[in-house]
């Protein structure tokens, strides 16, 4: 990393720049801002932000967020099942990430999901809570709600561990 800086210890404009976009796309992803250090170097991801994912809680043992209906439907005009399971994955593996810890990553080897009824306005809320946060393995379920509460759909996840190499 030390290419990313000048000999005098100064950081070139474009690293600034870059950087400065990067903590606008946690910003506007809501995620805290003791979490910004962690992911300063990837963001949110791209898929994230194209959603319009938004975090509202954030640790291993829970993870919030919503996502537009709007922008996320599929021809019949109701939420793609697919969008249920790409926030379903992005709280277990952000959540996985997190538990993972400095030196160590998560990948996703399964998930599955169950779609229990339709919405076709508002957001939706994914709720994942930790079922299982081992050394190699986590399993984190996800529950997708709508803006009056009501169940959308329920999704698993389970992650690997692994160190980074």
């Amino acid at each position: 990393m030390s290419d990313k800086f000048t000999p005098d210890g100064g950081v070139p404009e474009h690293v600034q720049a870059s950087a400065a976009a990067t903590i606008a796309e946690l910003v506007d992803a809501g995620v805290p801002e003791h979490l910004h250090r962690w992911l300063i170097h990837t963001g949110v991801g791209s898929l994230v932000v194209k959603m319009g994912i938004v975090f509202s809680e954030m640790t291993p043992q829970r993870i919030v967020a919503s996502m537009p209906v709007e922008g996320n439907t599929q021809v019949a005009g109701i939420l793609h099942g697919g969008a249920h399971v790409v926030l379903a994955e992005t709280l277990g593996s952000f959540a996985a990430a997190l538990h993972a810890g400095p030196g160590r990553h998560a990948v996703g080897i399964e998930v599955g999901a169950s779609h229990h009824r339709s919405v076709s306005s508002g957001l939706v809320t994914g709720t994942a809570t930790a079922v299982q946060l081992g050394r190699s393995l986590t399993v984190h379920e996800v529950v997708m709600t709508d803006d009056d509460g009501r169940r959308l759909s329920t999704a698993r996840i389970t992650n690997l561990i692994r160190d980074n190499r």
